[in-house]
């Protein structure tokens, strides 16, 4: 049984450089070369321990979905693991677990993407098995059956019975109107109900190619090594012509949206989100709209230094908990949400009216330099830590080459981040968290609905 890993606001970039000689040329981030069926392979160097990570990233999702199609790139996730003509069911993972590895997939709004970690000797295993699955997966009825039930269940698990995903589900609904990204990457319970193997079938066929992929590799490797590897073991996959899709972009809001879902909770809860540009959306590789965005989520939920904690839950104590989510890296158009529950005997709408309070203080006075300051130097030091992980870094390559910017905007963003200025900052606020581009929804425990 594999869980599906969604992975919400990942915004993976490089920000450390390895002091090097000033005579020395800059070694690259990563090396890529591009097999003839148009199969990018991507290897980054990561000597540190004698492992290999290996991701293979489809360009498709929970937003390629049509309606009445949702869920069908998770529920095809699932179906990656039950065999192709040479492997059994379950053989894949049986196979990685012998050899002392972990594997497993995710699907995200824009990717679903499949990972091994191993020591670096058995790097040609995971190619092979992954090849495999690319080209000749086998769609029994029987096993397509299991795992559809299997996601039935992994969706009432983690969203009907949950009020906090139920209320995030249907304030998606309620934020987009037009767009794609409305839909749940688990799938709508009637989608699920109505699926069949078929239409597995026609998902892989459309979209599971080699030009229509991407191959990363990070650890203890050399790049000819493994470029040879991926043409020995994909090279022979006939790239196929790729389904065009309908994107339909999200018109500009123009009133302000409200619902309330009851649920028998134990405690109230908030969502509070804007409509806002992420960097493919911009246009222009020089906007830093984008980067200023991230910048203010940081200033607002960046820690307990930031100012959603410091003011509501700390100094006014009104809510138990806040936070603040924006991923720039998304292939459309997202949301910059903010998420709250009310300290016990206040109130849903005080922690709003005090959430929208901060904005309007932020779209009026620019930061200071200090604050700005501290807040970009921990936005750097947390891509720091995340090149630990070998996953992570492969993360961050996948990620961008799969939404539509290339992997050598990493570390690109981070300049631009460090460039973001306090009135770029107080810009972004005042343009886009406004009233009339809001989106609110709010959990009311039943009892409380009931008294």
């Amino acid at each position: 049984m594999k869980k599906s890993l969604v992975l919400l606001c990942l915004f993976s970039v490089v920000a450390a450089c390895a002091t090097e000689s000033a005579r020395k040329p800059a070694a690259p981030d990563a090396y890529e070369k591009v097999l003839d069926n148009g199969l990018k392979v991507l290897v980054k160097p990561d000597t540190r321990a004698p492992i290999v990570v290996s991701q293979i990233w489809y360009k498709v999702g929970g937003s390629y979905e049509p309606d009445g199609k949702t869920g069908v790139s998770h529920v095809l996730e699932h179906m990656m693991f039950k065999g192709t003509s040479t492997t059994a069911p379950n053989e894949f993972s049986r196979i990685i677990s012998a050899l002392g590895g972990q594997e497993n997939a995710f699907t995200g709004r824009d990717y679903t993407a499949y990972f091994q970690t191993l020591e670096k000797s058995h790097l040609e295993t995971a190619f092979k098995l992954e090849s495999g699955r690319m080209h000749d997966l086998v769609f029994d009825t029987a096993e397509f059956e299991k795992e559809v039930e299997v996601v039935k269940e992994e969706r009432r698990s983690r969203t009907d019975d949950s009020p906090e995903a139920v209320t995030y589900e249907r304030f998606m609904a309620a934020a987009y109107k037009e767009s794609s990204y409305r839909n749940p990457i688990v799938g709508w319970p009637s989608d699920l109900e109505a699926m069949r193997v078929e239409d597995l079938k026609s998902w892989y066929s459309s979209y599971y190619a080699p030009n229509n992929a991407t191959l990363v590799v990070v650890g203890d490797v050399e790049p000819v090594e493994v470029f040879e590897l991926a043409e020995k073991y994909f090279g022979g996959i006939p790239a196929r012509d790729i389904p065009g899709i309908v994107d339909r972009g999200e018109r500009p809001q123009s009133a302000s949206r409200r619902i309330e879902v009851r649920a028998p909770a134990k405690v109230p809860y908030l969502l509070l989100g804007y409509h806002v540009p992420v960097i493919a959306t911009t246009n222009n590789m020089e906007d830093w709209t984008p980067y200023a965005l991230e910048v203010a989520a940081y200033l607002l939920d960046g820690g307990k230094s930031a100012r959603l904690h410091s003011e509501l839950v700390r100094k006014q104590g009104i809510a138990s908990s806040t936070g603040v989510s924006y991923d720039p890296l998304a292939r459309k158009a997202t949301i910059f949400l903010f998420s709250a529950n009310p300290s016990q005997g206040e109130t849903v709408a005080a922690v709003e009216s005090a959430i929208k309070e901060q904005i309007r203080i932020m779209s009026e006075e620019t930061v200071s330099d200090e604050e700005l300051e501290r807040v970009k130097a921990q936005i750097v030091a947390g891509k720091v830590y995340q090149q630990d992980s070998s996953f992570y870094q492969g993360m961050r390559l996948g990620l961008l080459e799969t939404n539509g910017l290339a992997w050598q905007l990493g570390e690109e963003i981070h300049h631009r981040l460090r460039a973001v200025t306090a009135e770029q900052v107080r810009e972004v606020v005042k343009r886009y968290l406004r009233e009339s581009n809001s989106t609110v929804a709010v959990l009311t425990p039943e009892s409380d609905a009931e008294g």
